[in-house]
């Protein structure tokens, strides 16, 4: 029965270290790109557009990554507390 638990522990820290190393890389991902569009020396109206852009396009790019990484994290946690359920 403790193989089980130490299996079952293992693995949802390591699917939560993923999900958290991968989360931080998105995260780095779009500080870069915030800190070029600072040093561009854009106007507000640039900003402004650049903005309403990003809204657009995170839905296409960063949300559907951000959704898969849980998904995948959730579903290993599930089978992990299936297995030590059983």
């Amino acid at each position: 029965m403790f193989e089980f638990n130490a299996f079952t522990i293992g693995l949802i820290t390591i699917v939560c270290v993923i999900a958290t190393i991968l989360t931080y890389r998105v995260l780095k991902e779009e500080e870069k790109k915030q800190k070029a569009y600072k040093e561009s020396g854009q106007t507000i109206e640039d900003e402004m557009q650049r903005s309403l852009e990003y809204e657009k396009s995170s839905w296409t790019s960063n949300v559907p990554i951000m959704s898969w990484i849980y998904v995948i994290a959730t579903v290993l946690s599930i089978i992990a507390f299936v297995i030590y359920m059983a």
